[in-house]
């Protein structure tokens, strides 16, 4: 892959995923140890990014945080993507069922998509698993949208036309002809939306809405820090770098992906 950015992002989020895989291992202290004679401690040889009010080490907590934030993250995008791919394909492949389908979806996209959570959330309750939920259900119209509109120029090939008048099932179509074609897409807009997702539920975190305290995830992090920002800056301070980092980098690589995969964007 020649795209600088795209090699800065994987570079940012392979290092984010190795930390986060390994933070058992390389987690300098457990992970809610309690030393209330070291609270408040900023960064330095013993606690490299501080300590917070109760004494627990800042590093090892965000390692930990990290794999909250990955996974609820890929929650998200594997949820929305598989609802949003199904609901494109017959959007797009199945004409008299595309204008209902894309007038529900029209309905979603009027709200903003943390919005939209914010308010799942209120129906469903406060938590980790309801952030999740919430989170993906946003995501779902990107999804359909992108994946409806490959669908609508692929359905009018030569090929899917000869294999419509040669009798072949449409399940059969959609198979091998239909999916194949837009896999491209998919990778790309699922990576963009990876970072978007994790940002989506730091959100619902630092609103009191997602992750609740004592669990590490980063925007939990950030809204505990909050209420010590004059005294204790490094307590929201790194989270919120490493919110940013991952972030940009599902950017930086998704943009890559974009230019490798989509001949259009060339």
């Amino acid at each position: 892959m020649k795209n600088k950015g795209a090699i800065i992002g994987s570079v940012i989020l392979l290092f984010f995923i190795l930390t986060s895989a390994l933070a058992p291992i390389i987690a300098p202290y457990p992970v809610n140890e309690m030393s209330f004679e070291d609270s408040l401690q900023g960064p330095s040889l013993e606690h490299w990014l501080g300590t917070d009010e109760f004494g627990r080490d800042i590093w090892t907590r965000m390692l930990h945080g990290g794999r909250v934030s990955l996974l609820m993250g890929l929650f998200a995008v594997t949820l929305s993507g598989t609802i949003g791919v199904i609901l494109g394909v017959i959007a797009g492949y199945y004409r008299k069922l595309d204008i209902y389908i894309m007038q529900f979806i029209d309905i979603l996209m009027t709200f903003p998509s943390l919005l939209m959570a914010i308010a799942i959330v209120a129906v469903l309750g406060v938590g980790l698993t309801n952030a999740m939920i919430a989170v993906a259900i946003s995501t779902v119209p990107s999804f359909v949208r992108v994946v409806r509109g490959s669908v609508l120029s692929i359905r009018e090939s030569e090929y899917v036309e000869a294999a419509r008048a040669l009798g072949v099932k449409n399940w059969k179509i959609i198979g091998k002809h239909i999916l194949p074609n837009v896999t491209s897409p998919i990778i790309i807009l699922a990576t963009l939306e990876f970072g978007s997702s994790i940002l989506s539920a730091a959100s619902l975190s630092f609103l009191g809405l997602g992750a609740q305290p004592p669990n590490p995830e980063w925007g939990a992090l950030v809204f505990v820090g909050k209420s010590f920002l004059s005294q204790a800056w490094w307590m929201t301070l790194f989270p919120g770098l490493a919110i940013m980092l991952v972030v940009l980098g599902f950017n930086l690589l998704g943009d890559g992906l974009r230019d490798a995969l989509d001949p259009k964007s060339n």
